[in-house]
């Protein structure tokens, strides 16, 4: 399978417990500044933009982020981080960058053709792009370098097969953002192997209306007694909501942060498929900083998995000091 693909790359990483970065909105992209220790390269000093779909509050991002800052201070690069949940202020925010004179490009796809017109931009002024996490189906269309992330349809599988392992007889699987190639990809996945699955689009950008949207469809449909979420905000929420509509249903997820490694400790939620967001930030710096300073590109034309893994009781102990230190 293309997962074995990751094992060599994903070896040389050293998580070193540091202090975890906030999510940033509006104004002057940060420049880098946290991550964890380590020495740092003698190569030229470079700018690197980070550009991805954040939407605010979800600290997903900040496992992104810190991963980034920490192969920026390793690699001697000045990282300017920007984001919009919105594809087209996405773009924007990729010319912003471009015109800005920086030396590389990391963005995400999350609605790849709202992003063709700005990477083809940034592709005219010589300026290597490598994207991560969302686009795994998009990126070598549009002439990116290179990618990091889990191929989403087959985690979607992957989760589909745990609930058959589980016992489930139907599932929810909740989309926080319609449209979001990845997201629909993940529930697609998990209907192929679980057919009893049903989607349940809800706005991930108000939580008090994804907790009632969720609470509703389970009061009206008392059979579901499974629900797999899409990132570990959304996951607490919906434990939240099983209590509201006094369902049995258990709860599954994709993504963690140190909040969900407690759930999955206690039993709130049952697992969670990792698909290593600080490993993507990270790659993807570090990647420029190859392509820079010796002209490497990784992957030979493929991308390169940074999951699927599931964490559940079994495993979740060995990351829980890492998800402390705000890096799993």
């Amino acid at each position: 399978m293309r997962i074995s693909r990751l094992a060599a790359i994903a070896g040389v990483t050293v998580l070193v417990l540091g202090i975890a970065s906030c999510s940033s909105t509006g104004g002057k992209p940060r420049e880098s500044e946290g991550g964890m220790g380590g020495g740092t390269v003698d190569t030229p000093r470079a700018t690197i933009a980070m550009i991805t779909h954040e939407v605010p509050g979800d600290s997903f991002w900040d496992l992104i982020r810190k991963g980034a800052e920490t192969a920026a201070k390793k690699d001697n690069i000045e990282l300017r981080y920007s984001n919009d949940p919105e594809a087209p202020n996405q773009a924007n925010l990729v010319q912003t960058a471009i015109d800005s004179g920086v030396d590389g490009i990391a963005l995400t796809l999350a609605k790849p053709d709202a992003m063709r017109a700005a990477v083809a931009a940034a592709e005219a002024k010589g300026i290597p792009v490598v994207a991560f996490n969302a686009g795994g189906d998009a990126w070598q269309q549009m002439g990116v370098k290179e990618f990091f992330g889990q191929d989403e349809f087959i985690a979607g599988q992957a989760a589909g097969d745990r609930l058959k392992q589980d016992g489930a007889k139907k599932a929810l699987c909740v989309i926080q953002e319609q449209g979001h190639v990845g997201l629909e990809d993940r529930c697609a996945g998990v209907k192929s192997n679980f057919p009893a699955t049903e989607n349940l689009n809800v706005n991930g950008k108000d939580m008090p209306s994804v907790e009632s949207t969720i609470t509703a469809k389970l009061q009206q449909d008392p059979s579901v007694d499974y629900v797999v979420t899409l990132g570990a905000p959304f996951a607490l929420t919906a434990v939240q909501s099983a209590k509201n509509a006094g369902s049995n249903a258990r709860i599954g997820t994709f993504d963690t942060n140190a909040a969900l490694v407690g759930a999955i400790q206690d039993g709130s939620v049952q697992w969670a498929v990792d698909q290593q967001p600080f490993l993507q930030g990270y790659l993807s710096i570090d990647s420029l900083w190859l392509y820079l300073n010796n002209g490497n590109v990784i992957g030979g034309g493929k991308e390169t998995l940074t999951g699927p893994a599931f964490i559940d009781k079994t495993n979740v102990d060995a990351v829980a000091e890492y998800a402390k230190g705000g890096t799993r």
